[in-house]
């Protein structure tokens, strides 16, 4: 571990899994809207996915995606739909107006919230370019297994973290409240967020 230098990856994993983005919007707006459990449902998925492409940059599966540009295009396209969806959903929502009624939480709509934040980041190609960048320029060529492992359970604690702190911020009284208050504008905000980061996803040249 001698030539990794795992605080500045926990940093960049920090600034990257903490700045408002897809992931946090979802988890904050699946919080405010069904409760606590629901949004640590969407974290853990989030989690999840997050996990596996660290796992997968690490043993070199990200810069096989980049050098096979139609790989890498699958997950651009279906991560801009993703978001489309979501876009679509918000929009609805905002339309409706309808006062705030936090639903029950069966096990299946938490596994229905698991997959949704599951199925937002492995879509979404930026994990793709930030993984690959993580482990390309913060871990040696040659480092031994034993490294890789220490940094993928370090950078996974940590996402762990941030993503879980996000859904008990915002499943608080106070976020709840706020949302109740002003739904209609937070789902108007969702879905033009929403549908930002699809066209930017579609239109911006990533690799």
């Amino acid at each position: 571990m001698s030539d990794i230098s795992l605080p500045l990856i926990l940093l960049a994993a920090l600034l990257a899994g903490a700045s408002p983005g897809p992931a946090t919007l979802t988890i904050a707006g699946t919080s405010m809207a069904s409760g606590r459990r629901a949004g640590l449902a969407v974290a853990s998925g989030v989690t999840t996915g997050s996990f596996m492409w660290s796992v997968s940059a690490a043993f070199g599966l990200g810069a096989i995606m980049l050098a096979n540009a139609w790989l890498f295009e699958i997950v651009r396209y279906a991560g801009a739909a993703y978001l489309g969806w979501l876009a679509v959903k918000s929009a609805r929502a905002a339309w409706a107006g309808a006062s705030l009624k936090v639903p029950e939480v069966s096990q299946k709509s938490i596994r229905g919230h698991y997959a949704k934040g599951l199925g937002l980041h492995l879509t979404n190609p930026k994990a793709i370019l930030f993984f690959g960048a993580l482990y390309s320029v913060g871990v040696p060529p040659g480092a031994p297994v034993s490294a890789l492992v220490t940094v993928i359970l370090a950078v996974g604690a940590l996402s762990f973290t941030v993503f879980h702190g996000y859904a008990f911020i915002f499943s608080s009284g106070p976020m709840i409240r706020a949302y109740a208050r002003a739904k209609r504008v937070f789902e108007a905000a969702f879905a033009l967020f929403f549908g930002a980061a699809a066209l930017r996803i579609l239109t911006a040249k990533l690799v």
